[in-house]
């Protein structure tokens, strides 16, 4: 009955027949990229990614940073405060008169208070005494100080752990990536069943060696970084790096050739120039900018 219909319905009408099917073989065929495209993504959400490891390794600052010239301002106005509220010192309970620890506690503080308030406060009243000669000439070999400003600076030796040591430095290895050298840092693989934690140790000891005293902040990592897959690469597997955050007490790099053939110690605006922008996108919130 429903045939009879459909034959007489398109025997008063051929073209509506012939525009209906048409429709649908353009939607059919509309409709097979967009199948393929949403299999190709199940299959990739299906593919397993392929976890590494990296460690940042800090070295954190080994001298106090140089105050601004608002931090010096304020702590000189901080201390002739102190100083004109503070009690006197009863250095006579503490010191014999006439002694060289007398003679010496006095000559700091004149200077001190010449520090705070400038002269005339501080200065010299009436003749020195042989004890205040002899603690000057002492304190004078004594009170050299040692450069803000290592060797490593001025020679530009990236290897030195005592170079820029008011920043933070990382270090990070050269490696040959796709027949490139990249810089990066150091980085393992996961095997199976292994903790993460656990691969990052051992990735960080394969790599640069058993000669430093590390310590890995936590169990838990600081970032995660999704590497761009090369445009000649159609599998679907992704690769995942989680970054943990490690500092080194003692010792120095001693890179394993066949991974790395060079490392540096850098601070966070040395890497920028150093590594490929995706790489830097990814790693760059994780760096101290101190």
């Amino acid at each position: 009955m429903f045939s009879r219909t459909v034959l007489s319905s398109c025997k008063r009408a051929p073209k509506a027949c012939l525009l209906r099917g048409l429709a649908t073989e353009v939607s059919a065929a509309s409709a097979a990229p967009e199948v393929a495209r949403v299999d190709a993504a199940l299959l990739k959400k299906a593919a397993r990614p392929i976890l590494h490891t990296g460690i940042i390794l800090n070295r954190s600052p080994i001298i106090t940073r140089t105050p601004t010239a608002f931090e010096k301002a304020y702590y000189a106005y901080q201390a002739r405060i102190h100083r004109a509220l503070h009690n006197p010192f009863p250095y006579d309970f503490y010191f014999k008169q006439g002694s060289p620890l007398e003679s010496r506690f006095n000559i700091e503080e004149r200077r001190r208070e010449r520090k705070a308030f400038g002269a005339p406060f501080g200065m010299q009243t009436g003749e020195t005494s042989e004890a205040e000669k002899l603690a000057e000439a002492t304190m004078r070999d004594e009170e050299e100080a040692m450069p803000r400003v290592h060797e490593a600076d001025i020679n530009s030796d990236f290897k030195n752990l005592h170079r820029r040591g008011q920043r933070n430095l990382y270090l990070l290895l050269q490696k040959q990536e796709n027949g490139m050298a990249v810089w990066r840092f150091p980085q393992g693989s996961v095997d199976k069943g292994e903790l993460l934690h656990h691969a990052a140790t051992r990735g960080l000891e394969v790599e640069c060696g058993n000669n430093m005293d590390t310590w890995i902040v936590s169990r838990n990592p600081i970032g995660v970084f999704h590497p761009p897959s090369p445009a000649s690469t159609d599998s679907a597997e992704e690769d995942v790096v989680f970054f943990y955050k490690a500092h080194i007490m003692a010792g120095q790099v001693r890179p394993n050739r066949t991974h790395a053939q060079d490392f540096a110690w850098l601070t966070k605006g040395e890497i920028k120039t150093r590594v490929d922008e995706d790489y830097w996108l990814g790693i760059k919130d994780m760096l101290s900018d101190f």
